[in-house]
């Protein structure tokens, strides 16, 4: 589950997940449905691979969301289903999705950034909370 919440000219998301796994795998797809008004017409066509280096969950997730920013940027890649498995020293993710298509996905907003203000990933006792501002 995510939500968006205003801030000045950004946008900021926060997302809510059982784990620690569940929460980057909803980042994504929260990246996601801020660049498509239609995130559910992605297709499984194109499969990635993607490796983060780190040790602070808030760096790691940051550079996550940079990486699929940048995929989208560069190869106009758009990622939405995820595999993540924790590596000592980062994680290793599996992604799916499709180029994208101006036939079927609706671009929503162009995101020029992922910023490091209000950047929070942390364990509550219901779970896992993740919260970043992009700058659109």
């Amino acid at each position: 589950m995510f939500e968006t919440f205003e801030h000045t000219a950004d946008l900021g998301l926060r997302v809510r997940a059982a784990d620690r796994t569940q929460l980057f795998a909803e980042a994504g797809q929260a990246l996601l449905a801020v660049l498509v008004a239609n995130p559910e017409s992605l297709a499984r066509r194109v499969q990635k691979s993607v490796r983060i280096a780190g040790q602070d969950d808030e760096y790691l997730l940051f550079d996550w969301l940079n990486e699929l920013l940048y995929l989208f940027e560069s190869e106009r890649l758009l990622l939405g289903r995820f595999a993540i498995e924790w590596e000592p020293g980062g994680l290793q993710a599996t992604c799916w999705g499709e180029l994208l298509d101006r036939r079927r996905h609706e671009l929503l907003r162009e995101v020029k950034a992922i910023t490091y203000h209000r950047l929070l990933v942390r364990e509550e006792p219901d779970g896992w909370l993740a919260e970043w501002v992009v700058d659109i």
